[in-house]
């Protein structure tokens, strides 16, 4: 088996919240806000993630997540895998950078995955997303070649699904599919 590549992270955390009317990233969890609780969970595993924000938010995400970096995204609102593709060329501008690497896409709205989930798909060596009920769920590792992929691609709202074919790796994680995009959804996770 071939060794892997080194794995970086990057939590997603740009979005406007409009359907919710507030910042997912600052929804707590058991008194953690839920950008921080994904940003632990990395570091257990032994991965610093880079979060990927918009300018309004940067200032309250870096007061709660003061051991991370934070990227502004400068244009959120034209699309996730813009986003993306901001994160990636700040991991790229850093020292080590322009080795290849694997890369955990971890969107703040989408947390319902458990530690062993998060480790089943960090040991990847291949693009994988976990799976449950037949539906693919987060977060997405990508491999060097998908990154290449998402850095050439020009359009920001270009949906990943069409830059990237991940294998869907079974679990059992009863809120994987858990999407923070209304208060309706927040019943019973939001402390």
């Amino acid at each position: 088996m071939r060794r892997a590549h080194p794995l970086r992270a990057l939590i997603l955390a740009a979005g406007a919240s409009r359907r919710l009317g507030r910042a997912k990233a600052l929804i707590k969890v058991d008194g953690t806000p839920v950008v921080r609780m994904l940003g632990e969970r990395l570091q257990n595993i032994g991965i610093e993630p880079v979060i990927v924000t918009r300018q309004e938010l940067m200032f309250d995400i870096a007061q709660t997540c003061q051991e991370s970096t934070v990227v502004v995204n400068p244009t959120p609102e034209l699309g996730r895998t813009g986003t993306i593709r901001c994160g990636i060329l700040h991991l790229k501008s850093q020292r080590g950078g322009e080795r290849p690497f694997r890369l955990l896409i971890v969107p703040v709205d989408r947390p319902g995955f458990s530690m062993d989930t998060l480790r089943l798909i960090s040991e990847q060596n291949q693009c994988s997303v976990p799976a449950m009920d037949g539906r693919g769920g987060h977060p997405i590792l990508l491999m060097p070649d998908d990154i290449e992929r998402i850095i050439a691609e020009l359009n920001p709202d270009r949906p990943l699904r069409d830059l990237v074919n991940p294998v869907h790796l079974p679990v059992e994680d009863p809120l994987l599919h858990l999407n923070l995009d209304r208060e309706e959804d927040l019943i019973g996770f939001e402390s």
